[in-house]
């Protein structure tokens, strides 16, 4: 973006796309990663072909010491610690950085999920909580990885409600310790972690504090690993608290502020879970086009069949979608970061403060990338048929790995009640205008309708829709808010959808944002194929987004307002007819032709 334009655009702020026109100048796209960044994520990858692939089975049969070897292993390779500053032992790298490498772990499978939880909710809170004191004795060795970190929030009477957890601590008499009781579930790397961030009330108080244990303390014990569905190569156990005594220096920042804490450090998890899909689901392309080319039926490869080609296309253009939705916010989260830099705020601050501005953008990633991720793999496994049950392919154990991550940081539910909740606070907060522009939706209801004809280019027709997509939003959106008022947080299905009317507006307009930039950086021809994948990709969400928008509307509306805003959804979804058969079977065509994602 050339400094005229930066001058002139005012940087969006989180949740604000609903009601602000983006042009593609002011978005990232995958196609202007620097060598550094590619280089970064190859080295991941090639990390995961050579190390962890070859172990996969040994990694679920939790071999003794693999898992803790493996990360040593990353932490050579700097792979740990690309977020933290130097002088802690980091390479003090962008955040764009640390989710690209998380792409690149993408491919494996439970190691993944280990390495997550590591350099995140493990690392981050000490990173951004911690006093100098505490930083410095754990955040290095946290960076080679010669420290495991693990997190202990949830427990067996608090899941999604974090903040009822029954763990407790008390001032010793000689005030030099916190005596800790409790209990904690599902705490991933707990069989080897060196520290644990434990979330606990102080006395009688209404809000979690935060404190970092160490193995060694007397008092921690736990269950045997856990049995599960998927990513059984992760350590999971239930961890057990019984008078362990926490010296008050590893109070991790304030009395009272854990679940702050918890739920800036679950941003953060929020939308790198959105990257590690990504990766997952480009894996699962590869394998399904590789498979589909060697697989023979009636005479000739399963990938000459149009069914298969459906679901390879299909495949490649959800995850195109979600990719440019993902690396979009990623890059509104940094541009945040170092505005706040700028002005003087502390870096860890800074970044806290910068990912805590885009949290809606966070959930809604979580939700999209995990459903994404969810239907590629349930359709590797249909790719290969009676193969894709059997324990000998790579896509039975993606198929059961994907399933969790729809069930952690948070709940699929819970972000998307999460994500229309945040944007209505920012609304009531005066921090955006949303009923303005929600207004002006309804009076145009009333108006005449607009008549003239689509435009003839592409991309304006294309983000004229968005325009209308995000109408469609603000129209049940405010009519909600303004109807239900206080009991709207009780309409758990009608915020549902309209969550998932602002994910695929936000996924589409993305997508179009992208692919406009490619085409104008690069011509027509090397756009085509993205071109292929957004009016495909548009034309699908503008069913989607009128389905859910009249579920929504029939939840709280009646009589003539309600066949008014049905008229209205109607309009605002209404798309020109598009082929989208031939457009997907020229993206799958380019997956089978290159044995991997196309994009």
């Amino acid at each position: 973006m050339s400094d005229e334009i930066k001058n002139i655009v005012k940087p969006i702020t989180g949740g604000e796309f609903i009601i602000r026109d983006v042009s593609c100048d002011e978005i990232f796209t995958p196609e202007e990663w620097t060598e550094e960044h590619l280089m970064m994520k190859q080295t991941t990858k090639d990390f995961i072909q050579s190390r962890v692939k070859p172990n996969l089975d040994a990694i679920d049969a939790q071999e003794e010491g693999l898992m803790t070897q493996l990360l040593e292993e990353a932490g050579e390779l700097g792979l740990l610690c690309s977020s933290i500053p130097e002088s802690l032992g980091g390479m003090g790298m962008d955040f764009k950085t640390s989710m690209i490498i998380t792409e690149g772990t993408g491919g494996g499978h439970s190691f993944a999920v280990s390495y997550s939880a590591h350099t995140g909710i493990a690392t981050l809170p000490i990173l951004y909580y911690g006093n100098e004191s505490q930083k410095k004795k754990y955040i290095p060795g946290l960076a080679s990885g010669k420290i495991k970190g693990a997190y202990c929030l949830t427990e067996p009477s608090s899941g999604s409600d974090a903040n009822s957890a029954k763990s407790r601590a008390v001032l010793t008499d000689d005030g030099m310790h916190y005596n800790l009781n409790g209990q904690k579930m599902w705490i991933t790397n707990a069989g080897f972690a060196d520290i644990f961030i434990v979330f606990a009330k102080i006395d009688d108080d209404e809000n979690l504090s935060a404190f970092i244990l160490e193995k060694e303390y007397e008092g921690i014990t736990m269950n045997p690993e856990e049995k599960k569905m998927g990513i059984k190569g992760s350590s999971t156990r239930q961890v057990f608290f019984n008078d362990v005594k926490v010296p008050i220096e590893n109070l991790l920042y304030e009395r009272g502020k854990g679940f702050k804490i918890a739920v800036n450090i679950l941003n953060i998890g929020r939308i790198k879970l959105g990257g590690v899909v990504i990766g997952s689901c480009k894996e699962g392309i590869a394998i399904s086009s590789k498979y589909a080319n060697e697989r023979e039926q009636f005479g000739r490869p399963i990938s000459k069949y149009g069914a298969i080609r459906h679901k390879i296309g299909e495949m490649a253009i959800t995850t195109f979608a979600a990719e440019t939705a993902v690396y979009r916010a990623t890059q509104n989260i940094d541009d945040a970061i170092a505005a706040l830099k700028a002005d003087g705020v502390d870096h860890g601050e800074a970044t806290l403060k910068g990912i805590a501005s885009f949290a809606p953008e966070c959930a809604m990633m979580k939700v999209v990338c995990s459903e994404v991720c969810d239907y590629v793999v349930d359709e590797a496994v249909q790719i290969h048929g009676g193969m894709g049950y059997s324990m000998e392919t790579q896509v039975e154990r993606a198929y059961r790995d994907a399933r969790i991550n729809r069930i952690f940081e948070g709940t699929n539910e819970i972000n998307r009640m999460l994500t229309v909740d945040m944007i209505l606070k920012k609304a009531m907060k005066g921090e955006m205008d949303l009923m303005g522009p929600a207004m002006e939706v309804a009076n145009e209801l009333t108006g005449i309708p607009d008549f003239s004809p689509p435009s003839t280019d592409v991309y304006e027709r294309h983000l004229a829709y968005i325009k209308n997509f995000k109408k469609a939003v603000l129209m049940v959106a405010g009519s909600a808010a303004q109807k239900l008022m206080m009991t709207l947080a009780k309409e758990q299905e009608i915020l549902m959808s309209i969550a998932d009317m602002m994910n695929w507006t936000y996924c589409a307009e993305s997508t179009v944002l992208r692919v406009q930039k490619i085409h104008n950086a690069k011509g027509e021809e090397a756009a085509a194929l993205a071109l292929d994948a957004m009016q495909t990709y548009v034309y699908t969400v503008a069913d989607k987004i009128n389905v859910a928008g009249k579920d929504a509307l029939v939840g709280f509306s009646e009589g003539d307002e309600l066949k008014m805003m049905m008229i209205g959804m109607k309009r605002f979804t209404k798309v020109e007819p598009f082929n989208c058969k031939e457009a997907r079977r020229r993206v799958a065509e380019a997956c089978l032709e290159k044995n991997d994602y196309c994009f």
